[in-house]
């Protein structure tokens, strides 16, 4: 294809001045392939300063390709979620079976609850999530008396207690009436939190006997099998 000299001159000032071949395909307005543009410019001298600019053009299209793909795999993440929420979409009602419900609860207690414990139920954890699960099932799976729970918050020396007591009482419907007294971390006095969103350990403790036993004993009857 032939081009007007006028062209090849534009291209040829704009090289010498440091522009890229993609900087100068955009100045012309001319569709020019990166060959004949390269052809043109063989043996310009570019700016001293032209590899640095390169160095930094080819940082940048690294973190814009970085944050496609980043983005890219955000989208699919959600959709795959999506699909396996889907596919067990139907284990919620199985929670309706009072024996399955059940399993559930000793499994997450056994995880997750403490066995040193004689008499009282103990569960901790830093998850609300996790707290909110196990209070779900304990209350569904049994007759529970309100009154015999009790709730101890486990913080850093610099979180503000109260504020995380009214959390963790509004994640398990616990009035703070039978909260315990909050324990410091005393490794923790000096050092600054860098985690914000950190609600310390919640630590819940119900007193009955009769459901730790059986909480304990319905994984090793699992085990054994029938």
């Amino acid at each position: 294809m032939a081009y007007h000299k006028r062209i090849k001159k534009k291209v040829v000032s704009l090289r010498k001045k440091g522009g890229t071949y993609a900087e100068i395909q955009k100045a012309v307005k001319v569709p020019i392939s990166k060959g004949t543009l390269s052809h043109w410019c063989r043996d310009i001298k570019l700016p001293g300063w032209y590899e640095q600019k390169m160095r930094v053009l080819i940082l940048d299209n690294l973190a814009r390709a970085r944050t496609y793909a980043a983005a890219t795999n955000r989208t699919r993440r959600v959709a795959y979620m999506q699909i396996i929420r889907q596919r067990n979409a139907a284990l919620a009602s199985a929670l309706y079976n009072p024996d399955i419900a059940k399993i559930a609860l000793a499994l997450l207690y056994i995880t997750e609850g403490s066995s040193k414990t004689r008499g009282v139920i103990t569960f901790g954890n830093s998850s609300p999530f996790i707290i909110s699960l196990f209070l779900r099932l304990l209350r569904n799976c049994y007759t529970i008396d309100e009154m015999k729970f009790r709730c101890t918050i486990q913080c850093r020396a610099d979180q503000n207690i109260g504020s995380l007591e009214l959390f963790w009482s509004n994640i398990t419907l616990i009035p703070l009436t039978l909260f315990y007294k909050a324990r410091i971390d005393p490794r923790t006095i000096g050092k600054p939190s860098k985690k914000p969103d950190y609600k310390g350990v919640c630590r819940i403790n119900y007193f009955s006997a009769d459901i730790l036993l059986e909480l304990q004993e319905i994984p090793k009857i699992i085990h054994l099998g029938p």
